[in-house]
């Protein structure tokens, strides 16, 4: 009786933990394009040109488009998250433990998960404006226009990720945040702090990189991003006799990498 005890409280915790990751773990996973259940070391996402369209003479073959195909191989890696509970501390406190580390452990993973999406944001070249200032209209303007020209498919799935920083200086742009400009239903600060504006989502994230006082921010199209799972989050829970404690480990294993460097425009914003 006590084995099948253990063995559903480990079922239990491990439920809490994947709930946890997936209700507050990663802000970018469900912005990007995703596969689950990879078998192997890597997976390949297909990056794929356009097409042209062309005539043809009476009874005669249709014209191939020819579209190239280019493989883009996403590598994976195993990521874990550990921590002690100690069997008598649980006498001590007035908390539930077991959620306080699942919670932790599956944060922990979820900021990982966007640690790697955000890394193959960061390899975009497309900046739009200098970095010598902070994110302004303008050089929002300019990423918009720049995802255009190079014809990145205004369908409801682009999305803007910026810096906290950078989120209070749109708050300062009335087209972002007056209501006459976009209505009672976008404002910025009801309900999440996500809107849409521009066609996009646009969603403030701690975590995006700072270098020299500089804040990368991007503004991308699912398609432009892949993000890979080989094992989605998972709870091991073992009982350690000489330290009176279990050993609570959440683990992973998961990639991302950029697709489509065309699908990324990067607004540096300068913090000071």
């Amino acid at each position: 009786m006590s084995t099948q005890i253990e063995q559903a409280f480990v079922k239990h915790f491990e439920s809490e933990v994947h709930q946890a990751y997936q209700r507050q773990g990663s802000k970018l996973r469900a912005t990007v394009r995703s596969k689950s259940n990879i078998k192997g070391a890597s997976t390949t996402f297909q990056k794929v040109g356009k097409g042209t369209a062309s005539t043809k003479a009476r009874h005669g073959q249709v014209p191939v488009m020819s579209i190239d195909h280019e493989p883009v191989e996403c590598l994976l890696a195993d990521y874990y998250a550990g921590d002690w509970v100690d069997k008598l501390d649980e006498l001590k406190v007035n908390i539930d433990e077991r959620m306080v580390v699942a919670n932790a452990g599956a944060y922990a993973l979820g900021r990982k998960t966007d640690e790697l999406i955000i890394a193959a944001l960061d390899e975009s070249t497309n900046f739009a404006g200098a970095d010598t200032d902070g994110l302004t209209k303008p050089k929002v303007l300019e990423a918009f226009e720049l995802l255009g020209v190079a014809d990145v498919p205004d369908d409801g799935d682009r999305v803007a990720v910026v810096g906290w920083k950078q989120w209070s200086e749109l708050l300062g742009i009335k087209e972002f945040a007056n209501a006459d400009y976009i209505g009672q239903e976008e404002l910025p600060w009801k309900g999440t702090q996500a809107k849409r504006w521009l066609g996009a989502l646009w969603m403030p994230h701690s975590g995006l990189t700072l270098n020299a006082g500089v804040r990368f921010c991007h503004w991308f199209h699912k398609s432009a991003v892949g993000h890979a799972s080989g094992a989605d989050v998972s709870s091991d829970i073992t009982w350690h006799g000489d330290r009176a404690a279990h050993f609570v480990n959440n683990m992973m294993s998961q990639g991302a990498c950029l697709i489509d460097a065309d699908g990324v425009v990067t607004m540096r914003a300068l913090e000071t």
